[in-house]
């Protein structure tokens, strides 16, 4: 399964990049509010949010997971890419909670069948209310609210999280795609997917020291799903759950940093 997905992973990433997010049939909603928002600062709260991703920031090498402190410059970055992929109404939520917004979005996001909104929709958006990212972090890009959470100081994870955003538009059948994930492999398909278009938009732009930056971080953050993929077949508790996402993990380092010394 690992080789698969390193696989599958390569392939995606080698296709050419192009731009534009497709038909939104929701074009006029939401522009009289700002395309991405920030949450207030709070010490405890950012704080004990770091802790609780130190296992993240360990399989990652990196302290910029989930560190609720987002800069400038990986806003902007997450703002040239919507911007240039035509994706103006997927609302970009930065360190921020915000359940009363993301249930109004439910309600109001009428590029998806109601179906999956009233299903899916509503498990997930419960999910972002009462586990908040806040405080649990997760980088995330909720389909059924077009909603990124950013909570990572990283501008190759916010571009990830735009290219799901970018995948989504330009799918006819939005809620059967997203409710697909609860599919073996499937998770694989998507991830790979966000992650070349993230690393084809940052090589079309000849942002070489990001490219490189992105091959580092993404790569493993992907063999994390292919951990997780293990996970759902042979399922364990304990310390063996961090050992299977270690033994997942480093392969997709060594790949990583590869990719990364053969970026001009």
């Amino acid at each position: 399964m690992l080789g698969l997905g390193i696989l599958l992973l390569a392939g995606c990433a080698a296709t050419p990049y192009r731009y534009g997010g497709g038909p939104d049939s929701q074009a006029t909603i939401w522009r009289d509010q700002p395309q991405v928002e920030r949450g207030r600062p709070n010490l405890f709260l950012d704080t004990l949010g770091n802790i609780v991703s130190l296992p993240s920031k360990l399989l990652l090498f990196s302290t910029k997971v989930d560190n609720h402190h987002v800069s400038d410059e990986t806003v902007a970055a997450i703002e040239s890419y919507l911007q240039a992929n035509e994706l103006e109404n997927v609302k970009v939520r930065v360190n921020q909670y915000a359940p009363g917004g993301e249930w109004i979005r439910l309600f109001k996001n009428r590029s998806m069948n109601i179906f999956w909104r009233a299903t899916f929709g509503v498990v997930t958006t419960a999910f972002y209310t009462v586990l908040p990212g806040r405080v649990f972090g997760g980088d995330s890009f909720n389909p059924f609210t077009n909603t990124i959470s950013l909570y990572s100081d990283h501008p190759a994870i916010a571009l990830h999280e735009a290219g799901h955003a970018k995948d989504f538009a330009k799918r006819e059948y939005r809620g059967l795609y997203a409710s697909s994930r609860i599919l073996p492999l499937v998770p694989l398909f998507h991830e790979a997917k966000a992650t070349g278009d993230a690393v084809g938009y940052l090589r079309e732009n000849e942002l070489k020291e990001q490219e490189t930056d992105s091959y580092k971080i993404l790569y493993p953050a992907y063999c994390t799903y292919i951990g997780g993929e293990v996970l759902n077949w042979v399922p364990v508790s304990g310390g063996a759950y961090y050992l299977v996402q270690v033994g997942a993990v480093i392969p997709g380092h060594l790949v990583g940093r590869i990719k990364a010394a053969s970026v001009d």
